[in-house]
């Protein structure tokens, strides 16, 4: 019984950390359309080196600006990824009943050879 009162109380933790990021993220705009994803990016890049350098300051730790890693740039679009893929799937099944009817004619014509 006091395994499975801390198996639901663990599992009520997990599911409560996990919608508290699915709020976050929604929060942001992450989950919106890339231009509101680009919106919240440009916005952490912004805010993120400030709230470092008040946690170090805070915590006591001397940080240099020199000594932190400047901030990545990201040059990706998502929607162009999402859209090259799309016509990489439909460009694949297009050609699958061509390449199917020749993928079998070879099968045959090998198990053909194997039979002679």
């Amino acid at each position: 019984l006091n395994c499975f009162i801390f198996d639901s109380f663990r599992f009520l933790i997990k599911g409560g950390l996990a919608g508290a990021a699915v709020y976050v993220a929604y929060d942001q705009g992450l989950l919106g359309s890339g231009t509101q994803g680009a919106e919240a990016l440009k916005k952490a890049q912004e805010t993120l080196p400030p709230a470092i350098q008040e946690w170090t300051s805070y915590l006591g730790w001397e940080v240099r600006a020199a000594q932190l890693p400047p901030t990545p740039k990201f040059d990706f679009s998502l929607s162009d990824a999402w859209n090259k893929g799309v016509h990489t799937v439909m460009s694949a099944l297009s050609v699958a009943p061509t390449r199917a009817c020749e993928y079998t004619m070879e099968g045959w014509k090998y198990v053909k050879d194997l039979v002679k």
